[in-house]
């Protein structure tokens, strides 16, 4: 986003779903809360990535339901894209329903309007090593981030409080454990086209 910006592209971030359903029961962050905490919080993100003026569209689909809702993502990207574009997704082999939905309706989407499909793993680090036979390789590309925009990803990515912190109200350890947070933090990224 950081570096399409810079280029001078037209971007948006359109925000899937919420995470609403991320931390059941808990009493620190009951849906309707965490719903309006994660909208601030991408918009924090934004900012810290040096975004703030990137227009921040949210779909609202309930968490966990993308796949049952894909229609509403499918109409969202049609009224969006135009011919060229590049689309951002989730991979549609992350490990991940609702990750894995996004890249499917996005791979459509990209087809239909001739614009450029690039997939990111979110989830896949957690049971993908280098080599893994479900993960398409030969498609997978590298780019080298440079220092400010490492800084500013690693900026960014501290904005997700109610993913990165346990919840005391259950016990329960952080969503985005800091091993999963090292991976998002590397000098690179790994995507696929």
């Amino acid at each position: 986003v950081r570096l399409l910006a810079g280029m001078g592209r037209d971007v948006q971030v359109l925000a899937v779903t919420d995470g609403g359903a991320s931390h059941p029961g808990s009493s620190r962050w009951p849906a309707e809360l965490l719903r309006r905490e994660r909208a601030r919080e991408s918009a924090d993100a934004l900012r810290r990535l040096g975004v703030p003026d990137v227009p921040l569209l949210r779909l609202g689909l309930d968490d966990g339901q993308v796949a049952a809702q894909a229609r509403r993502l499918q109409s969202a990207l049609d009224l969006l894209l135009r011919p060229g574009d590049v689309l951002i997704a989730t991979c549609r082999f992350d490990g991940h329903p609702d990750h894995e939905a996004v890249g499917e309706v996005a791979a459509q989407a990209a087809s239909r309007h001739r614009a450029s499909l690039v997939e990111m793993p979110v989830w896949m680090w957690h049971w993908a090593a280098p080599g893994d036979a479900r993960v398409p390789w030969h498609r997978a590309c590298r780019l080298r981030l440079d220092q400010a925009t490492q800084q500013a990803k690693a900026d960014a990515a501290q904005a997700f409080c109610s993913q990165l912190e346990p919840d005391p109200s259950t016990g329960r350890d952080a969503i985005v454990p800091p091993t999963a947070l090292a991976r998002v933090l590397r000098d690179e990224e790994i995507y696929f086209r």
